[in-house]
């Protein structure tokens, strides 16, 4: 079934209003008709199944048939923060790292980062981005829209991984510390309970008190060239831990995926 996120103040009591590109979707092209039945959500606290009055030409009223429950969000909330890679890899990340489950989505630029920031053209490119993040989450039937950040520089970037519970840097040359095992100590030592379900061998489950108390998790990528030693130690001196995804040299937008899924695997939202 379609699904459109809107804004909270097109919410009402009983009903809800479709505006702009959303309602020149319905219209024009799933040529929507009084009657029809489509998702909505405001991506805060209410989502809802509504049934489309007739449509007019600009917006789209409906009325709320059934109230939907917000359980489509991941326990714990990741954050991708991606040093900007060459052509259109940023957008890929941003799309399926939204149906995997990203939270945040932080670009920067750092030592060996190849893209030049075009201060002129970075909103529109924020918007366009913002844009893919929210068809996506469209798409995967999500709750809410992940946030896509502005460029950070790397400096800022270590100064903001003092606000996740755990922050980790991908690194092909870490032989020590894999990412399996820090995440498993991050979610044992974080605001989230692991709770065992009732069958054996079921995976577990993590229960939070609120979309407020979820555990912050903070997976930096590396661009095409990879981090050099000096990045690593100076984020591991802002408390990031050097991690590994395995033997094998991903791509920076294949390493953004993988690194996602396995947190959210081992936190038990793909049967981990």
């Amino acid at each position: 079934m379609q699904r459109y996120f809107i804004s909270p103040e097109w919410f009402h009591e009983d009903s809800v209003t479709i505006a702009g590109d959303d309602a020149h979707h319905l219209i024009r092209v799933m040529r929507a008709k009084a009657g029809d039945q489509v998702i909505v959500s405001d991506g805060v606290n209410r989502e809802a199944l509504v049934r489309i009055r007739e449509p007019e030409k600009d917006r789209v009223v409906a009325d709320i048939v059934e109230s939907l429950p917000m359980d489509r969000e991941p326990a714990v909330e990741v954050w991708i923060a991606q040093s900007l890679p060459k052509g259109d890899k940023m957008e890929l990340v941003i799309q399926k790292g939204t149906e995997i489950g990203a939270d945040r989505f932080i670009p920067f630029v750092s030592e060996r980062t190849v893209v030049q920031l075009d201060a002129k053209k970075e909103s529109k490119r924020i918007e366009r981005w913002q844009k893919i993040a929210k068809e996506a989450a469209e798409q995967a039937h999500r709750n809410r829209v992940p946030t896509v950040e502005a460029p950070l520089s790397w400096k800022q970037l270590l100064q903001l991984a003092g606000q996740a519970d755990a922050a980790w840097i991908c690194y092909e040359k870490e032989n020590g510390l894999q990412l399996k095992h820090q995440i498993q100590e991050a979610l044992s030592k974080g605001k989230a309970i692991r709770i065992d379900t009732a069958e054996q061998g079921t995976p577990a489950k993590l229960q939070t008190n609120g979309v407020n108390d979820r555990i912050k998790l903070l997976l930096i990528i590396g661009p095409e060239g990879g981090f050099s030693e000096q990045e690593i130690a100076a984020a591991e001196a802002a408390g990031c831990r050097s991690v590994s995804l395995g033997r094998r040299i991903l791509r920076t937008e294949t390493a953004a995926m993988v690194g996602l899924t396995c947190i959210l695997y081992e936190s038990g939202e793909m049967g981990g």
